[in-house]
């Protein structure tokens, strides 16, 4: 009876010292004392003015890490750092991420930029492989046992691919990348936000559970990632909210990583759980699907329970943001038709007649020619591989969801290495393809094959 008295008052008291400990709740004493140090790496894969957004969602999510308490030695950024002082910025020294027009870019680390944001230097920086570092700040992902890691990546995609600025990351990589990283047993839990079109087809199939990662991508494995906060030239439609004007045909930020971004601002991040965020930002995202995309979760979704906190911080200051509500959103782009967006605002806004007006039309004529030679190189590739009757429907297959998008990603990479020889680099536009490419390899078109078709359907 003694015993049991004891064990009682062992327990109310040990209640009592989580409920109390320096007048916190239960559940932010647990989180507080639960997490080793906080760790970032942030993405922007792209370079060029009209892909403003990138690096404005990066920018921004650094300032929302940081403002949460992540310090900057855990906070690793790679971004070509080619906007803020871009001879086109209105704004020279400063990168909006909404049309508000809050600074996302004072301050934010130079860790790897130019030719040193490249695939090889990600990897490396996940993989705290510092001797495999070229160029940049060294800084890598030191990170221990306890620690939980948070990703953000934000980029031109395509199935089986995300971009940098040079080369691609190819799926398979990136998921031995993560098991190795696993394997090392350098994290307790890791969570990935993926921006990019057909992202979904990064993880899809391929990543497994048990690995403590959970991630959200901004689109499904078949459909694209969609840009907002965008105005098409003096006076163009606008959903909702539009660009500040010297901003006209430039997207200020991507849809899903806005999402997730002013989303974590608004709500509490000590009581906002990763899935109440996955569906606040699924439900913004496709609140309009003809400009809008599909959400989607993978690997341990079981870790969604946990909340925001754990992997961004807590703002230090009072939510005072307010989030889009789902029924509304600026306009919004489909990220292959960015540049195409940007050329045709530019053409309209310039004095007809100016040198500009004629440089412009000279450039919209061109982007608009190459999009149609690689449609229709393509298309040729599939009629002589498989004849005319079956080459479109061999291309355009799509797999069931849960199978990864080839069985060889050696042959993919050789594929698109001949293809890219024979008919030209792949633009962002031109990456969609990547899915046909993809099935003539699950087709069994062997190296010479596609040597053949490619130099036959390219030559002219």
């Amino acid at each position: 009876m003694i015993f049991k008295y004891n064990v009682f008052v062992a327990l109310v008291v040990v209640l009592s010292i989580w409920a109390n400990i320096e007048g916190r709740s239960v559940s932010k004493f647990l989180t507080e004392e639960t997490v080793g140090t906080k760790w970032a790496v942030l993405v922007a894969g792209s370079n060029g003015w009209f892909n403003y957004r990138h690096q404005a969602d990066v920018c921004h999510a650094y300032q929302i890490l940081k403002k949460g308490g992540l310090k900057d030695e855990n906070i690793i950024v790679f971004m070509y750092d080619d906007i803020a002082n871009n001879t086109m910025n209105p704004r020279p020294g400063v990168i909006i991420n909404n049309p508000h027009g809050q600074d996302v870019y004072k301050g934010v680390p130079k860790d790897y930029v130019g030719e040193d944001v490249n695939a090889e230097n990600f990897f490396n920086v996940i993989l705290a492989n510092k001797s495999g570092i070229t160029g940049g700040s060294g800084k890598v992902l030191n990170s221990g046992p306890n620690d939980h890691i948070f990703i953000y990546y934000t980029d031109h995609g395509g199935p089986g691919i995300i971009s940098m600025p040079t080369g691609l990351v190819y799926a398979n990589d990136l998921i031995n990348v993560l098991k190795k990283k696993h394997a090392s047993g350098t994290y307790s839990k890791l969570v990935f936000y993926l921006e990019a079109c057909e992202s979904g087809s990064m993880f899809d199939g391929l990543l497994p559970e048990g690995l403590n990662i959970y991630v959200t991508t901004a689109s499904n494995p078949n459909e694209s990632s969609w840009g907002t906060y965008c105005q098409m030239g003096a006076g163009g439609p606008c959903l909702v909210e539009c660009p500040p004007p010297e901003f006209q045909g430039v997207c200020l930020g991507d849809l899903y990583s806005v999402a997730w971004m002013e989303d974590s601002e608004a709500e509490d991040r000590q009581t906002e759980t990763l899935n109440d965020q996955y569906n606040t930002v699924a439900n913004r995202t496709a609140a309009n699907l003809t400009y809008g995309s599909h959400v989607m979760q993978y690997g341990d979704t079981v870790l969604s329970v946990d909340v925001l906190f754990q992997y961004m911080g807590a703002a230090s200051v009072n939510h005072s943001h307010v989030s889009m509500n789902s029924e509304s959103s600026s306009q919004n782009v489909d990220q292959r038709d960015v540049e195409l967006f940007y050329l045709t605002s530019k053409y309209q806004d310039a004095p007809e007649g100016s040198d500009e007006h004629f440089e412009t039309r000279v450039k919209l004529i061109k982007t608009i020619a190459e999009r149609s030679k690689v449609d229709n190189s393509v298309k040729h590739i599939g009629d002589l591989l498989f004849g005319v009757e079956k080459g479109s429907e061999v291309l355009q297959h799509v797999r069931p969801a849960g199978q990864p998008l080839v069985d060889n990603w050696d042959c993919l990479k050789s594929h698109i290495e001949t293809f890219e020889v024979h008919c030209g680099k792949l633009s962002s536009y031109g990456k969609k393809h990547i899915r046909g490419i993809a099935n003539i390899c699950n087709a069994g078109i062997e190296s010479e094959q596609m040597a053949s078709a490619t130099a036959q359907a390219c030559s002219s």
